[in-house]
């Protein structure tokens, strides 16, 4: 068998290694991006530590400040919305008054 001398287009670790550190790069921007929208949209009222202008020029260093925003930033809250009543037990025919009443 003669190598043709081709080879397939990731087979070098060459390449494996460029794009691994273009993933890395594209997951930074996305955090920053990502901390900079939610600098902005998060209230002044739940803004902590420092003011907003402060965590704006924060949030520009590229992960560390991304990571202090999150930590540091903005206050927790739990999830959005009215909170749910829980359901009542699931009861059957027999069980429920309105139906027994329509027998």
């Amino acid at each position: 068998m003669a190598a043709t001398g081709r080879r397939a287009a990731f087979s070098s670790p060459g390449t494996l290694d460029v794009m691994g550190k273009a993933l890395l790069v594209v997951i930074v921007v996305a955090l920053a991006v990502y901390s900079l929208f939610d600098v902005f949209a998060t209230p002044r009222e739940r803004v902590r530590v420092l003011p907003r202008l402060a965590w704006l020029v924060v949030v520009l260093v590229p992960v560390v400040g991304a990571v202090a925003w999150f930590a540091f930033g903005r206050t927790r809250t739990g999830p959005a919305g009215p909170r749910r009543q829980p359901r009542p037990p699931a009861r059957g025919p027999d069980d429920d008054p309105d139906f027994l009443r329509g027998l």
